[in-house]
This record gives C-alpha cells, sequence and structure tokens, in this order.
C-alpha cells in the first residue's frame, strides 16, 4: 500500500550514520547540522549510547507500566540531580506532543478551568489540545479548534494580565526559546510577570521545553536562565537521542492520583536506557559547557557576515537570519555542500541544531559554504 503523503521530501535516502555526519544509500557523506529537529543530542551512534540500548535489550525491552521499572525511578532522580530541578516528579510518555498534552491536561485537572494561553509563533505539536496551542491555522482541524486557546505576544504583560483575570484559564504554555516558530525569546522581566501572574490567579505556567531541553541552550532547560519554577515542564526529543521518548516534571503541588493520566510506552525499559545513556554523556562529556562555548563560537562567525540580518538563539539552538526567504539556500546546501539545516515559519530563517558534541571544525564548514552561496 502507498504510504500517506504527507511529507514534502528531498531525494535523499540515509542508511548510515555516524557521530555529526548522515550516509546516503550511494555512500554520500552529510554534515547534520540539524540533527532530525534536534533530536540527535549526543550525535549518531554514540558508543555509550549502543552500549546501553544493547545491554537492555538483552534483559528486558518492555513491559507495560502494570509492573515495577525501578529505570523510571533512576531516570526520574538522575535528572532531578543533573537538571537542578529537585521538587519535581517524572510522568514519562513517548514523545513531545504528547508530553505537552499530557502537561495541559493535567493543568486543567489540577485548576478546574479550561482556557488555554499561549503565544504568536508557539509550536507545541500536531494533536488535539497541543496543536490548539500552537500558532499554525493550516495544521489544525475543526476538532482541535473546539478547544479554548488564545494567542498573544512576547512580552505584552497587560494583555496576559487581562486575560488571567477572567479566571477561567488553565495553563499559560511557552517555549523559553521558539522552535519552529523562529528562536524567539521573551525578556526576563516578562518571564517573571508571567510567573507572578499566573501564581496571582491560580493558573499553570508551562515550560515546554520539548526542543530546547537536555542541554540544547548551554543549560538543562532553557527557562532556567530567568530563574523560575513553572508547574510542569515539557520533555522529549534530545532526551533520547532518536529513540522514542518524553515526559512531564511535575511541581509537587500538583498532586498525582491513580488514573489521571495513563500511557502504555512510555518509560518502557529501553526508552529509559536510551535517556540514561544519554544524560551520563552529556555530564561525562561536558556537553552543558561545549553547547555555550559552540554557540558563542558560532555567534562570532556569524557577525562577521555582513550578508545575515539577525542571529538568534543560544548554545545550540541557534539561526540566521536574511533578507530574503532560504529555501533555495536549504537546498544549495544539502545538494551542493553536503549540510543538513533547519527550516522555521520564518521563511526567511535557517535553524542550526547540532549533536551538542558539534566541533569549531563542523561550525567552520558551514561559514565556508554560506560565504560560497553568497558569491
Amino acid at each position: 500500500m502507498p504510504l500517506f503523503d504527507v511529507y514534502p521530501l528531498y531525494d535523499i535516502e540515509p542508511t548510515k550514520a555516524r557521530g555529526l555526519y548522515v550516509y546516503d544509500q550511494k555512500g554520500t557523506k552529510y554534515l547534520d547540522l540539524y540533527g532530525g529537529h534536534a533530536v540527535i543530542s549526543i550525535g549518531h551512534g554514540h558508543r555509550t549510547y549502543k552500549r546501553m540500548l544493547r545491554k537492555q535489550l538483552h534483559r528486558i525491552g518492555f513491559y507495560s507500566n502494570a509492573v515495577q521499572n525501578p529505570l523510571q525511578e533512576k531516570l526520574s532522580a538522575e535528572i532531578n540531580r543533573q537538571s537542578g530541578c529537585t521538587d519535581y516528579e517524572l510522568f514519562m510518555c513517548s514523545s513531545g506532543a504528547e508530553a505537552n498534552e499530557n502537561a495541559l491536561k493535567l493543568a486543567s485537572f489540577h485548576t478546574g478551568k479550561s482556557r488555554v494561553i499561549a503565544f504568536d509563533n508557539a509550536f507545541h505539536g500536531r494533536t488535539s489540545a497541543a496543536v490548539a496551542a500552537t500558532d499554525n491555522k493550516n495544521i489544525q482541524a475543526p476538532l482541535n479548534n473546539q478547544q479554548q486557546v488564545d494567542f498573544i505576544a512576547f512580552n505584552d504583560a497587560d494583555a496576559l494580565e487581562k486575560e488571567l483575570v477572567m479566571g477561567d484559564v488553565c495553563a499559560v504554555i511557552f517555549e523559553a526559546i521558539q522552535g519552529v516558530g523562529g528562536l524567539d525569546e521573551p525578556t526576563a522581566a516578562f518571564v517573571a510577570q508571567m510567573e507572578t501572574l499566573c501564581e496571582t490567579h491560580q493558573t499553570c505556567l508551562i515550560a515546554d521545553e520539548v526542543q530546547s531541553g537536555f542541554g540544547r541552550s548551554g543549560d538543562f532547560f532553557a527557562f532556567q536562565k530567568y530563574n523560575i519554577n513553572p508547574h510542569i515542564i515539557s520533555i522529549a526529543k534530545g532526551m533520547g537521542n532518536g529513540f522514542p521518548v518524553g515526559g512531564i516534571l511535575v511541581n509537587p503541588v500538583i498532586k498525582a492520583k491513580y488514573g489521571l493520566l495513563g500511557t502504555t510506552f512510555g518509560g518502557n525499559h529501553l526508552a529509559c536506557s536510551a535517556s540514561l545513556a544519554v544524560l551520563q554523556v552529556l555530564e561525562k562529556e561536558k556537553l552543558y559547557d561545549h553547547a555555550k562555548a559552540m554557540g558563542e563560537y558560532f555567534v562570532a562567525k556569524a557577525k562577521e557576515l555582513s550578508f545575515v540580518k539577525t542571529i538568534k538563539g543560544r548554545g545550540l539552538m541557534l539561526g540566521l537570519e536574511f533578507e530574503n526567504e532560504v529555501g533555495a539556500l536549504r537546498k544549495e546546501l544539502i545538494f551542493k555542500h553536503r549540510i543538513f539545516t533547519g527550516g522555521s515559519s520564518n521563511k526567511n530563517l535557517i535553524r542550526i541544531l547540532p549533536p551538542l558534541n558539534v566541533k569549531q571544525k563542523h561550525l567552520d564548514q558551514l561559514f565556508t559554504a554560506l560565504n560560497v552561496c553568497h558569491r
């Protein structure tokens, strides 16, 4: 049977990947500076990752959440320790969209309210409430539009307060660095006001760290730059390095009870092993500090390019904005220079989301190619 055709695909078939590189069926080598939408955090085929998954597979790969799985508790403790979010509790699922669905559902349970506030250019997933909180009408079906979601601009505290005083908002959901939306960030002053307003009006603050978490920003979580304590933190993508895994960290002011949330595959043995491998590598190879250093190097090099309009992001969640649309540029980078980059809803911006162990030589390869493309 044919595939349901919803993806516009590049004519490339990856058959092997190692470190920062992907190889197609003809053996052509591509530099991966996109990591499959910020998923590849520690590089393709990292030896620690392969070893830990192989070892677990020989023991037990899966059982449902009807039995004890100490790996979940081990993973929870390790996330608590490395992130510094020591008071939070972990619920596991299998993707970022599922994480945000559970975050929004839990906020509604906790507050007894149903309306959500999201932000212009937000992206939180393609399912049910998550896509309703995504600022893209083209991917919202009539079913999704039954959700009560209103969008406001970043940094408009007055608009936020006007919405929250109505008393019907269960959650404010935000990305500390917007991903698909084009790498915009709120100001520190606004984030502080947002936290205060949510507390005042009994509204849950949800930090969507699906793309920016697990070290990509240079901190464990991008929101930690602002010294706030969200009620719920959504995680996925880089936490599995390609293995389907997601979750939410829940502030203990929100109480659990049996049946409140549930999942068949979330938190299975292989998923936990993949995430534990990622955390081990992030710490052992000092990739949090490395992400910051490489981000600073990237920004310094980008400033040398007169044809770049704006440099966006931090750590290794980065973007370059140009005066014109970048579709043709991205194709040239792929097919002529063999470099993968990402797009966004901002058609003038390319996103750079490499594995966190990227080196200066890899970034230099990108800047050399950009200079050639601009000639």
